[in-house]
């Protein structure tokens, strides 16, 4: 095992148990992961703490991709750079096709080891910039500054916040709809769901942000197994209800797109099996 990966060797069996105990997952599947060969695990992404998910379910030590933020000091999400450093994650400038960084992932594939990354390139959660578009565009005249504003809007989902407007820009839902909703898009988006205005597929549809080729480009060129995984519930201590689905592995298709549409089918059946009882 690379020296790069001494942390992860000594952090694991002390945090892993911590983080068991804090916050209660349930995870389905974990036989899925292989137990040797090259791998690439993915599934969606909703909070920081999401790879910590996997990273308990194998004896496997992973390396993840990370932006490159986390390990610069300059950058607010830079606090800690030499845990990241010394855990093996690998980091990427988002800003740019990142070839040092794919050069490094490809070598971890190479060596037969498993890479995890999340192929939606960013946590689903509504970002400042996207919120001050819709600040600026829908809500500037209001009696409600920015920050009150994005206090209230930014625990939802980017892709449902992008659906809701979209709904509303094809006159499937109205304008004061919208208006009313974006605070809460998920909730909305289910009661469209209930009342029928809109498909339990169509909402399953827009639940991630579209994934980026990476994964099954990285997987096909070496040949490795894709495993997907879905994460559904909340991060609360002591919680009940975060639950982990890891799939079966399969290869990625010579047809990149027909891979990538693979992938993305797979982690939405995932998030379904994990929320049969929402509806």
């Amino acid at each position: 095992m690379s020296e790069k990966m001494i942390l992860y060797k000594i952090a694991k069996p002390i945090l892993g148990p911590i983080y068991k105990f804090w916050y209660r997952p349930t995870i389905i599947g974990k036989e899925n992961i292989p137990k040797e060969g090259a791998t690439i695990i993915v599934g969606n992404h909703i909070h920081i703490m999401d790879q910590c998910n996997i990273i308990i379910s194998t004896k496997r030590c992973i390396r993840y991709m990370a932006k490159k933020e986390y390990f610069d000091p300059k950058y607010k999400e830079g606090k800690f750079p030499w845990f990241f450093r010394g855990t093996g994650c690998i980091p990427v400038d988002r800003s740019k096709k990142d070839e040092e960084a794919t050069k490094e992932a490809l070598d971890v594939l190479n060596n037969n080891e498993i890479l995890g990354l999340f192929p939606e390139g960013t946590r689903n959660h509504l970002k400042e910039s996207r919120a001050n578009e819709l600040y600026e565009k829908y809500f500037l005249e209001e009696n409600m500054d920015f920050k009150t504003f994005y206090a209230k809007v930014k625990n939802n989902r980017t892709s449902f916040i992008d659906y809701l407007e979209e709904l509303k820009d094809n006159k499937k839902i109205t304008k004061e709809e919208f208006l009313d909703n974006v605070v809460d898009a998920d909730y909305f988006l289910q009661e469209l769901v209930k009342s029928h205005r809109i498909t339990r597929e169509e909402y399953y549809d827009h639940i991630l942000l579209p994934l980026k080729f990476g994964a099954v480009s990285m997987a096909h060129k070496t040949n490795a197994k894709i495993v997907p995984y879905a994460i559904t519930g909340d991060y609360k201590f002591r919680g009940k209800n975060l639950t982990i689905r890891i799939g079966e592995p399969f290869y990625a298709d010579t047809d990149l797109a027909k891979a990538n549409q693979k992938l993305d089918q797979e982690i939405k059946n995932l998030i379904k099996d994990n929320e049969q009882n929402k509806w």
